[in-house]
């Protein structure tokens, strides 16, 4: 019904910066809330960043101040700038969004692969 696409993780020195993106695509009517998770080797999946339809955004606290959220709702996409990354930045990164898709009525969940992110030396 909706795919989610995420690009730009890879590889990156500590204070370094890196953009993660993501397309939805689909038969899609309407997407509302949009978020990165970030799930660590053997630790839970963790909210990072969400950004509603009208762009109010919510951060975690571990990132806020370096990270930024963004959206463009014509082209269905959401970035995640990051930056001054740390080592505890490390992760695969997950996009989620609330889509409303035709013949429904109400917004269902939907899920990236993930992107990894390694910060290291």
């Amino acid at each position: 019904q909706v795919q989610l696409v995420e690009s730009g993780g890879g590889l990156v020195q500590p204070g370094g910066s890196l953009r993660l993106s993501c397309a939805a695509s689909g038969r899609i009517f309407r997407v509302d809330d949009m978020a990165w998770y970030r799930q660590a080797t053997g630790k839970e999946r963790e909210l990072v960043a969400s950004i509603t339809s009208d762009s109010s955004t919510n951060y975690a606290d571990s990132v806020k101040g370096r990270s930024t959220i963004s959206r463009d709702n014509a082209k269905n996409t959401v970035d995640l700038q990051m930056n001054s990354l740390k080592p505890e930045d490390t992760a695969v990164y997950y996009c989620n969004a609330a889509a409303v898709v035709y013949g429904r009525f109400y917004p269902l969940d939907f899920w990236g692969k993930g992107t990894l992110v390694t910060v290291s030396v």
